[in-house]
C-alpha cells in the first residue's frame, strides 16, 4: 500500500510539473523581452525611451559613414507577417530574406547562427503573438560591401543544458544576447572573436554621446577586481561599483529580466575569458 501511495504521489507531482511546463511562446517571450533584447533595436524610441505601444515596430538604428540601418517591423503588422515561419527563422539565424537578399549589420547574424533550434522556434512563435504595429521602415543602405552569405546553411543547433554554468553562460552571452559581439574589437571582417574576445573598446555613438564597450576579460583592466554581485548589478542596472551610471546601448532593462540562474551563468562564463588589456 505504501509503495502505491508513493507512486501516486509521483504521478501527481509529475502531472503538476507538466501543467506548469514552459510553452514555446513563454520561452520566446522571455528571450525576446529578456536576454535577447530584440526591442533594443526593433522598438521605436521617443524622448522618454521606448514607445511601449509600438513594441518591435521598427526604427532607425544607426546612421553613420558605413551604413544607414533600419531595424524592420517584426510584428504581425510588418512584412514578416507574409513570411513562412521557416523563412523568418532563416532570416534571423542566417541573415537571408526569402528573396535571397542579405540582412546587414548591426543585426548580429554571426552570433545568431548559434541559436538553438528550440529557442529559434520559440522566438518565432512569440513574435507571431505580439500586437501588430502599423509602421513601415525604409530599406537599409550600406556603403560597405556585404558578403554573399554569413556561412553555409545552418542545419541544426542544440543548446547546452540550462543551468548556472559557464557552458550555458557562453550560449547566453554569445548566440542569445550577443554580448561578445559588442564587447569585442571590430576588425575588417567583423568582431575579432578569435584574437580579442571580450577585450572591449568598440565605440557607440548616440544621443547620449559616445560610449565604449567595456573589457569583459579577467584582466585587471576588465572584471578581475569586481565581485560577482558587482558584475550582475552592472549588467542589469548599468551602475558601477562607485555608483556612476553606464551609458546605452547596453540593454539594461532587458537584461534585468534574466533569471538568477541565467545571470549567474553569464558571470561564470565571463570569469573564463582569458585576460586581455584594454584595446588601444
Amino acid at each position: 500500500m505504501k509503495s502505491r501511495t508513493i507512486l501516486a504521489g509521483l504521478v501527481v507531482a509529475g502531472s503538476a510539473a507538466l501543467a506548469h511546463a514552459e510553452t514555446p511562446v513563454e520561452r520566446g517571450e522571455y528571450l525576446v523581452r529578456g536576454p535577447a533584447g530584440c526591442g533594443n533595436c526593433h522598438t521605436p524610441m521617443g524622448p522618454d525611451g521606448f514607445v511601449a505601444d509600438q513594441e518591435l515596430g521598427g526604427r532607425l538604428v544607426e546612421d553613420g559613414e558605413a551604413f544607414t540601418a533600419y531595424a524592420p517591423n517584426i510584428t504581425p503588422g510588418g512584412r514578416v507577417a507574409q513570411w513562412a515561419d521557416a523563412e523568418l527563422k532563416k532570416a534571423i539565424r542566417e541573415g537571408l530574406r526569402p528573396d535571397g537578399s542579405l540582412i546587414g549589420p548591426p543585426m548580429p547574424i554571426t552570433m545568431y547562427r548559434g541559436l538553438a533550434d528550440s529557442d529559434l522556434d520559440a522566438i518565432v512563435a512569440f513574435l507571431r503573438t505580439v500586437p501588430a504595429v502599423d509602421n513601415k521602415t525604409p530599406a537599409s543602405v550600406y556603403r560597405i560591401p556585404l558578403p554573399p552569405a554569413y556561412g553555409p546553411p545552418v542545419e541544426t543547433v542544440t543548446a547546452p543544458e540550462r543551468g548556472p554554468t559557464a557552458e550555458y553562460g557562453a550560449y547566453l552571452a554569445g548566440p542569445v544576447a550577443h554580448c561578445m559581439e559588442c564587447h569585442t574589437p571590430m576588425g575588417p571582417q567583423g568582431p575579432m572573436l578569435d584574437s580579442a574576445l571580450g577585450q572591449g573598446g568598440f565605440a557607440f555613438h548616440g544621443p547620449w554621446g559616445t560610449s565604449v564597450a567595456a573589457n569583459l576579460t579577467s584582466h585587471e583592466d576588465g572584471l578581475k577586481n569586481h565581485s560577482d554581485d558587482e558584475i550582475k548589478t552592472m549588467i542589469t542596472q548599468g551602475v558601477r561599483p562607485d555608483g556612476s551610471r553606464m551609458f546605452p546601448p547596453m540593454p539594461y532593462g532587458f537584461l534585468a529580466k534574466m533569471t538568477p540562474d541565467d545571470l549567474s551563468a553569464v558571470v561564470a562564463y565571463l570569469r573564463t575569458l582569458p585576460p586581455l588589456p584594454d584595446a588601444k
